[in-house]
């Protein structure tokens, strides 16, 4: 299973996105890191510069339908930054669109808002982001994760990082459902 991981340049909170690129491998997935840019991205603990990551392709010259999966990290500029960007924003809607499972964590639902595709989903998030969730016509929920499969696709979300390892189990198990045609 091919597995694709949206980031920004740069704001994106270093364990969303490498915890979950761990889950996928540990899965036997490989994880592909999509960016709007070339090069590297600038990871982030919190409001501090952590790592940087390889960029495996620009958003601009990949499609949905060439992943499997889509797994978006958190960190608050990140996705405030993604949803700024229209081909990263199409992007996204194109995993819902093709049917194919998200998975969103933390910020990351930003993102969601943004392309236009929480309505009638039930998710959670960081509790900052509630307001913007209810107003996209989606249902917030305060949970560790949650899985919705009231949609095209599935949609699996996180509230923080301290919800990473549920986060991952969750996702990998629905990553996999969808992958053995188990439903999505």
């Amino acid at each position: 299973m091919k597995v694709a991981f949206l980031v920004a340049p740069e704001g994106v909170e270093q364990v969303e996105l490498t915890e979950p690129w761990q889950a996928v491998k540990d899965a036997g997935g490989t994880p592909h890191l999509v960016s709007t840019r070339p090069g590297r991205v600038q990871a982030f603990h919190h409001l501090d510069k952590g790592d940087t990551f390889p960029v495996d392709a620009v958003v601009a010259d990949v499609r949905a339908e060439e992943y499997d999966a889509l797994v978006l990290p958190g960190g608050v500029a990140n996705p405030d930054f993604l949803r700024m960007d229209e081909r990263a924003v199409g992007f996204v809607r194109d995993f819902f669109v093709a049917g194919r499972p998200v998975a969103a964590i933390c910020h990351a639902p930003w993102t969601l808002v943004e392309a236009d595709v929480v309505r009638g989903r039930t998710l959670t998030s960081w509790p900052s982001l509630r307001t913007d969730v209810q107003n996209a016509g989606g249902h917030w929920v305060d949970e560790q994760v949650k899985v919705c499969t009231a949609g095209p696709n599935t949609l699996v979300t996180s509230r923080k990082p301290d919800d990473l390892k549920a986060f991952c189990a969750a996702f990998t198990e629905e990553f996999g459902r969808a992958a053995a045609g188990d439903g999505s």
